[in-house]
Order: C-alpha cells, then structure tokens, then sequence
C-alpha cells in the first residue's frame, strides 16, 4: 500500500485533520437538525389532533402537511 497517500507530501496531518473535523461538525449539525425536525413533526402531529374535519380536509390538500402526516404514519 502507497503510505504517500495518507501522508501526502507531509500536508497529511493537516488534511486529515481538517477532514475529519468537517465531518465531525456536519454529522453533529445533521443529527441536531434531525432530532428537532422530529420534535416539530410530533408538535405538528398533536395539533392536528384537536382540528375540526373543515381543517382537516383543508389540512389534506397542503403537500407538506400531506408528507408529515404521511411520515408520522410510517413512524408509528
């Protein structure tokens, strides 16, 4: 195996460095995003509950109403 890869011409360190800190801060931004996408999906999902049918017909033609209530149903 060809060590100047991972080395590269002594800037390996660095890069590397850089590299798994990148990683690091959007795996951290990914999973923060995720869990309140999540929360508000849940908030979203009570608050539907105490609609009137008009609403929730209304609430039906709405795409992205459409989609979290669809996501919620596959969840539970």
């Amino acid at each position: 195996m060809n060590l100047d890869v991972f080395v590269m011409s002594g800037y390996g360190p660095y890069v590397w460095s850089a590299f798994i800190f990148t990683f690091f801060v959007c795996l951290v931004l990914f999973l923060r995003t995720r869990k309140t996408l999540k929360k508000l999906e849940t908030e979203f999902k009570e608050e539907v509950k105490d609609l009137s049918n008009e609403q929730l017909e209304v609430l039906k033609d709405k795409k992205v109403a459409q989609a979290i209530l669809t996501s919620q149903q596959k969840v539970h």
